[in-house]
């Protein structure tokens, strides 16, 4: 006679998760297999972790909950930076699912941004300047060391995400462990790596920095190891690479995920070994340098697609450090502006109330790279030169129509406020890019790597916004 077969764990929380009762108690649980087992159903709160509205939560039963700065908002933050409904929540027995109706500054979930999205347990919802995060209720959040600096060398931030960056810099620069920096171009990983060297033993000694992406390939095992004369055509006279030039400090690899294949042998054995051999010479050379490599792409992700080596990137990931963007820090806008300002010599009156407004609802697709240009050329040519930024007309004068963004005949006509929000968006926009992109690129000669570095944007994505407004004539 054969034994019934016991249900699996999966089938047993399938059947607990089904004789839930409404209000959420511990309830006896009986199965034909099992002996009766007593389970608690896990109640959900949504806690806000930063922002003005920290340490304020909810709990969230099920039904359906608004979320924004409205008075009608069923979870009502004070966040300016916060639409008046900018998220909707529908709790179930199942999850918590999350929607964007449209909200001015979008919604992101661990860094992405969303429209419509299932939420995990223990993520973290970013809405304006405010963090989210759906927890149990039984959880309370663990606090994070916090530092009680507002700038770390030049980095500068009172937002909890770069006080808990500053914390961790803090720690790592004391070490001699390498370090790779990871974010997005524009939030200043130059800058990070020159600070951890100045709070670092090593700080009387060299920073030197080598730049992968701006060196011809040919040249790349030259400038890092050296080389010796005679090596090739042009080599007259021996030449230490950087390797050697910050002997007794740090050498900073930017934009490490721009190195060859070919080249990442050799690098990953000068990391291992501490020695470098020069081009054209049979002899190693020791050096004591501490490494900090930064790339703004996916390194891991590179690897996965045998574009960078896997033992190279866990070697240059000893430590790692990941600066945020700016549109994730929105709070921090007002003392970057001010910092700007006062490396520029001008008082923070240089620029308008309504100007700093402007700026801090801005998404920053450049970051802080692209805030400096915009507060220097502001300025410089006044608030008229707002218009130029890409998603941020200045208001308009006339309450029932925007202005035209330039004088080419495509764009002429003055925007209807009576078109849909989007497509009436979507007509400014495209005239304000076209108008900044010509006139940066005349400014720059037609030079697209120049463009991309005085515009703080991806060169890549510069060209596709050339190509996309037909003003890309290099060849295909």
């Amino acid at each position: 006679m054969r034994r019934p077969t016991p249900q699996s764990g999966c089938d047993i929380v399938r059947a607990v998760a089904s004789l839930g009762d409404e209000d959420g108690d511990d309830e006896l649980v009986r199965t034909d297999a099992l002996p009766a087992i007593r389970v608690q159903r896990v109640r959900t709160r949504l806690v806000v972790l930063s922002g003005p509205d920290a340490g304020r939560d909810w709990p969230l039963m099920p039904g359906r909950y608004r979320v924004g700065s409205g008075r009608d908002a069923d979870i009502l933050l004070s966040d300016r930076a916060v639409s008046r409904q900018h998220l909707i929540l529908d709790v179930n027995e199942s999850g918590v699912r999350a929607v964007d109706p449209g909200s001015r500054n979008g919604s992101y979930c661990e860094g992405m941004r969303f429209q419509e999205l299932e939420v995990r347990t223990g993520a973290v919802l970013k809405l304006g300047t405010s963090e989210l995060k759906l927890m149990p209720e039984s959880e309370r959040p663990r606090a994070r060391p916090l530092s009680a600096r507002s700038a770390f060398g030049s980095l500068v931030g009172n937002s909890r995400r770069m006080r808990e960056l500053f914390t961790l810099l803090e720690r790592l620069s004391a070490g001699e462990s390498d370090v790779l920096i990871q974010g997005e171009t524009g939030t200043g990983k130059e800058l990070c790596a020159e600070a951890i060297h100045t709070h670092s033993p090593r700080a009387r000694g060299p920073f030197v920095i080598a730049d992968l992406a701006g060196i011809a390939p040919s040249l790349l095992e030259s400038e890092l190891f050296g080389h010796v004369k005679g090596a090739f055509t042009g080599a007259h006279s021996d030449r230490a690479g950087a390797f050697e030039r910050a002997h007794g400090g740090t050498l900073f690899l930017d934009e490490v995920g721009e190195l060859p294949l070919e080249v990442q042998p050799r690098l990953l054995r000068a990391l291992e070994r501490r020695q470098v051999k020069r081009v054209g010479s049979n002899d190693y050379r020791t050096f004591d340098v501490r490494v900090v490599a930064a790339t703004h792409q996916d390194l891991e992700g590179s690897v996965q697609a045998g574009r960078f080596r896997g033992d190279l990137f866990h070697r240059l990931a000893v430590l790692r450090v990941s600066l945020p963007p700016l549109r994730e820090r929105l709070e921090d806008v007002p003392l970057l502006v001010d910092t700007v300002l006062q490396r520029m010599g001008r008082p923070p009156s240089a620029l308008s109330d309504q100007t700093r407004a402007l700026l801090a609802q801005y998404p920053w697709p450049g970051n802080v790279r692209e805030l400096r240009n915009v507060v220097d050329r502001v300025v410089n040519l006044g608030d008229e030169a707002l218009p130029d930024i890409p998603d941020l007309p200045s208001p308009p004068e006339d309450p029932t129509t925007l202005p035209p963004p330039s004088d080419d005949p495509e764009s002429t006509r003055p925007i209807s406020l009576d078109l849909p929000f989007k497509e009436a968006k979507d007509r400014i926009i495209e005239g304000f890019e076209r108008d900044y992109l010509r006139a940066l690129i005349d400014r720059c000669e037609g030079n697209v790597s120049r463009a991309a570095r005085e515009a703080g944007i991806d060169r890549v994505y510069l060209r596709k916004l050339l190509r996309k407004h037909g003003l890309d004539t290099s060849p295909a």
